[in-house]
């Protein structure tokens, strides 16, 4: 993968013109990250930024051995493992047809109602190509077809080739990795971003700003940052660095899911966006440490942090993956609530945002030994 990372670099830049340049730290780092081309196995570019932000507040840097980043920080207390993953959605070449479109792999959990009539960006050898889904006309598709969902297996990408050489000529091949093309943009009052990947682009600037902020302000652990890698194909890189690190406690930061908009079922999720941060209370994936989780909404009341419950069907992460390491290991999923995940466009608040950092900080400073043994201690009268 080598010799993506130039255009993969160059990409991050082309696609980021409002990130750079307007907002404070924090908004420009979002827009930046969620900018960044990163779909399962292709994180080269997010790993990239996130190395140069993490690496001047950690006393060491490593990887596992499939690319996640691993920053500790601290060397004494218990093991505590703050993750957030760097892939996002998307797909990957399948072959090319002799027109000269392009079928897709899939990466990742995506609805076939998100995919046509979308535009993508192929990261190809000679640079990024823009390329869209295209989508049948009205004119003469007949009516009973017209609320008809279409199959993924249907779609292709046009790149504006007629020929396989024209296609060759875009330096493009199967194998090439492919991601949406959804600009990162303020919304509203400028305290709402729209921009496609908050999950987890969002979880990953919350723990660089967390890093930062208990830098500073100290810790009683062993604190290990996290990026992940492939998540959204099987949580594998939560796996593989918890395998290296070892935790005692381990807390996944991720996107969540809003029940706000018209339409929802309320039973689906009864998270707002600008609630304030959330935990899960149960996932398909995993079951949170009871003890944690209280030790959580403690934590939440006593920094007086609006703190949203939720549970939700069809979702994993990257705390079930944890949790099975080290013979067993407490953790928590807590989550930016975020609208219209896994697809081109989402949203996200910065109020949630920010009161997440500042969860998230009070909530490692309590994180001592006493307090981990006790997590992590099931002796009958003590749960």
């Amino acid at each position: 993968m080598k010799k993506f990372l130039p255009v993969l670099m160059a990409m991050a830049v082309v696609v980021s013109p409002v990130a750079a340049q307007s907002g404070d730290r924090t908004q420009r780092l979002l827009g930046e990250l969620a900018d960044a081309p990163g779909p399962p196995g292709f994180e080269e570019a997010v790993r990239a930024v996130m190395v140069r932000e993490l690496k001047p507040l950690a006393d060491k840097v490593s990887y596992d051995g499939v690319g996640s980043v691993i920053a500790q920080h601290g060397s004494s207390g218990p093991k505590v493992m703050l993750d957030a993953h760097m892939d996002e959605l998307g797909g990957v070449v399948r072959r090319v047809t002799p027109t000269g479109y392009l079928s897709m792999q899939m990466l990742g959990g995506w609805l076939d109602q998100a995919l046509p009539d979308q535009r993508w960006i192929i990261i190809g050898k000679k640079g990024p190509v823009h390329a869209v889904t295209g989508i049948r006309d009205i004119h003469v598709v007949p009516a009973d077809e017209r609320s008809k969902v279409y199959p993924r297996d249907t779609l292709f990408l046009d790149v504006g080739a007629k020929t396989p050489a024209e296609v060759a000529a875009l330096g493009l091949s199967p194998g090439d990795p492919v991601v949406p093309d959804s600009p990162f943009t303020v919304m509203g009052k400028g305290d709402r971003y729209l921009g496609k990947a908050w999950d987890d682009r969002v979880g990953l600037a919350v723990i660089i700003e967390a890093l930062r902020r208990l830098r500073s302000t100290g810790h009683p652990n062993q604190l290990f940052v996290v990026a992940t890698v492939q998540e959204e194909v099987g949580l594998r890189g939560a796996r593989t660095s918890a395998d290296l690190i070892k935790p005692d406690v381990g807390i996944a930061i991720e996107g969540g899911i809003t029940g706000d908009s018209p339409g929802r079922n309320p039973e689906e999720t009864q998270a707002v966006l600008g609630g304030g941060p959330g935990i899960f209370l149960y996932d398909s994936s995993t079951l949170p440490n009871r003890k944690f989780v209280r030790l959580v909404d403690e934590t939440a009341q006593g920094a007086r942090i609006p703190l949203q419950h939720d549970l939700v069907q069809g979702y994993g992460d990257d705390s079930a993956a944890i949790q099975a390491t080290n013979g067993g290991v407490p953790t928590v999923n807590l989550v930016v609530p975020a609208r219209y995940t896994h697809a081109h466009n989402g949203i996200i608040d910065r109020a949630d945002f920010d009161r997440m950092v500042d969860l998230v900080v009070a909530l490692i400073g309590k994180l001592d030994a006493k307090t981990v043994a006790d997590l992590r201690d099931f002796t009958p009268g003590k749960e």
